[in-house]
């Protein structure tokens, strides 16, 4: 066992008045009695609306107002060191941008972890760096990244741009700091992890979500005590307490799953920017499709760049072609198109890996009824219910719900051979190359699945020959044997009202593409598409970045979108569409009155229904010189209405 974690606090005990904020809905801290040598940050033990917590001594002068006699003693001081100021500020900080109540910010620290004792203490891993060597352009590269501030490390796909800022965590490690990394998506960590490994000598300490309670009390607490020197994890890693943090590292920042929708919502990648900020430390922002934010920033001077125009060693970009599916259709009832089939079966002749992409999880997206046309939808959201599992069950992407495969039509009581699956899904694309491959192996690989680190590594050895997978294939691996990919639908990206469609589908299927041919095998890209004249599916072709930023950059100038302007969603739902909207039209009528400013709205957002409760959206866009976050406070001070929860999100990503 380790050793106490904190000390009870007792009557023989010197005490002073302290605010102590505690991470629940609440705006502001509240007086405690704490032991006299707390000091700001302290973590303690108390309680809150009779349920015990875990808060922090808070800055500020408390409340005088309030009586002592009403004021309660905090249960315990824990054994760990206090959150430092700059952690606070910057807190404090994002609860004021995001307008999240600063309760809820401090809930994102994860505090629980503090108070549980585990049964093995963290063990620091010796890391003992042999890093490979660098070329040229990489050494250049490597030297500018710890130069201070912000800086993008824009890099094509397969140019080592992990290497370079493995150089660059070799040098802050070497001087006592602390090292986070962010990667966009828990898949990425097997690679990644084996990377380090190779190049480190020992495993840094990992942070998600599905690691046990007791694993990251471990890391939370090795974070704290400055233990833990380097920890890889997903965007709630950005709010552990390092006690002397010397480097951020953000790997594909333009991912969109670094946005949270859920909660307080925030951007992980912008408020890592800005934690680095407060913290006076560099943060490395890598990528090879950057976003049209990050862009803007480096052109404005408030970020740095370095740039990696070529593929490491023998390895070129690799050839994109586009098949239009208007004059080259596939056979009736299939999805793949014969030039995909016949370039699958030429790789595979060489002995190489083809991969088959299509970035929709389950069988497939629809079940219809043939006889009288019904279509199988969520009872609880406004969505339709995915086939999944070769017919096995229907399920909801959005709240989860799943029901066995119907056996009739709720509608006709049409028998089940009148259901049919519309469209595909990856499951159905590797059902459709079994066929037209019976001999070969084939791995699906979507989120839908747990995929092993063993599974993983038999995709490197080339122990697979097809991989069909979602977007979760599309970025940081690396395997060598893989020469050819095959776009299944490429359009679906650009469809909806999506504000950053364009920019998106193009990171996404360059990403893609990027995996092809990082060997000495030269790489192939088949996009299926029926619009082949579309600028983004021209610039990928092309491999022309430039082309889809400056169409981007044109539309969102023209409409004063992000980040030519400011833009923030009020979301409202409730379990009752009339009180919801009766709410969204009063807000509405309540908004401010500035020519800078305009409302848009209320209307049922596209995804109208979610996990039963009725949603209804407000956007609010301003110039740039209106402060959005004063004016969104002020306007919403009051705002209450039973039955219905009001949720802002500055800079929406999602518009579900």
């Amino acid at each position: 066992m380790s050793k106490a974690l904190a000390v009870e606090v007792d009557g023989a005990q010197a005490l002073k008045r302290a605010p102590v904020l505690m991470p629940a809905l609440v705006s502001q801290a509240y007086d405690y009695f704490v032991p006299a040598a707390a000091p700001v940050g302290a973590l303690v033990e108390a309680k809150l609306a009779n349920k015990t917590r875990i808060g922090a001594v808070w800055d500020g002068a408390g409340d005088a107002s309030l009586p002592d006699a009403k004021v309660k003693p905090v249960a315990r001081v824990l054994d760990l060191p206090p959150l430092k100021k700059d952690f606070r500020d910057w807190l404090a900080w994002m609860s004021d941008y995001t307008l999240a109540p600063l309760g809820a910010v401090l809930s994102l620290a994860g505090l629980s972890f503090a108070a549980k004792i585990t049964r093995t203490a963290y063990k620091p891993p010796v890391f003992v760096p042999t890093l490979p060597t660098l070329t040229d352009a990489q050494q250049q590269a490597a030297a500018k990244l710890l130069d201070g501030g912000a800086v993008l490390l824009d890099g094509v796909t397969g140019s080592g741009k992990t290497e370079v800022y493995f150089h660059a965590i070799a040098d802050v490690l070497a001087a006592g700091k602390q090292v986070l990394v962010l990667l966009p998506e828990i898949a990425l960590t097997h690679q990644w992890l084996e990377r380090f490994q190779q190049s480190f000598g020992a495993q840094p300490s990992v942070w998600h979500s599905k690691q046990t309670p007791a694993s990251r009390a471990r890391v939370w607490q090795g974070a704290a005590r400055g233990e833990a020197q380097l920890i890889v994890g997903a965007r709630s890693a950005l709010f552990l307490p390092f006690r002397d943090l010397g480097l951020i590292v953000i790997d594909e920042e333009h991912d969109p799953s670094y946005k949270q929708d859920e909660g307080v919502l925030y951007h992980a990648r912008d408020m890592a920017v800005a934690r680095a900020r407060f913290e006076k430390i560099p943060i490395v922002l890598v990528s090879a499709t950057p976003s049209l934010e990050t862009i803007i920033n480096v052109e404005e001077g408030k970020y740095r760049t370095v740039h990696l125009h070529e593929r490491f060693g023998k390895a070129g970009m690799p050839q994109v072609k586009l098949v239009d599916m208007v004059a080259e259709p596939p056979e009736r009832g299939d999805f793949l198109s014969p030039a995909v089939r016949s370039a699958v079966a030429a790789t595979l002749e060489k002995g190489e890996q083809a991969l088959l992409f299509l970035n929709r999880r389950g069988y497939a997206p629809l079940l219809l009824c043939r006889a009288c046309g019904h279509r199988f939808e969520c009872a609880d959201c406004s969505a339709w219910m995915v086939v999944h599992g070769k017919n096995q069950r229907i399920e909801c992407h959005h709240c989860g719900h799943r029901d066995p495969m119907p056996k009739e039509c709720p509608s006709c009581k049409a028998e089940a051979d009148k259901l049919v699956p519309c469209g595909p899904g990856v499951e159905r694309i590797a059902e459709e190359a079994k066929v037209a491959f019976p001999e070969q192996r084939i791995a699906v690989l979507s989120s839908d699945e747990a995929i092993a680190a063993e599974a993983w590594a038999a995709i490197e050895r080339g122990e697979v020959d097809i991989l069909v997978g979602t977007q979760m294939v599309a970025k940081g691996h690396h395997f060598p044997k893989l020469t050819f990919v095959g776009v299944v639908d490429a359009d679906v990206g650009l469809q909806g009202a999506d504000l950053r469609a364009g920019e998106r589908t193009y990171q996404l299927l360059h990403q893609l593409g990027g995996r092809a041919g990082r060997a000495e095998a030269a790489g192939t890209v088949l996009i299926q598409t029926y619009h082949p004249q579309h600028p983004i599916m021209q610039a990928l072709v092309k491999h022309d970045r430039d082309a889809v930023m400056g169409l981007e950059r044109a539309l969102r100038q023209q409409g004063g979108w992000p980040p030519y302007g400011q833009l923030a969603a009020i979301l409202l739902d409730g379990v009752s569409e009339s009180a919801v909207r009766s709410a969204g039209q009063k807000l509405a009528q309540r908004a401010p009155v500035d020519a800078r400013l305009r409302v848009l709205g209320p209307a049922p957002a596209p995804l109208s229904k979610l996990r039963g409760q009725y949603r209804y959206r407000l956007l609010v866009k301003a110039q740039p010189g209106i402060s959005l976050q004063r004016t969104l406070r002020a306007w919403l001070a009051d705002a209450k209405f039973k039955g219905v929860r009001i949720k802002i999100d500055v800079n929406p990503y999602y518009f579900m």
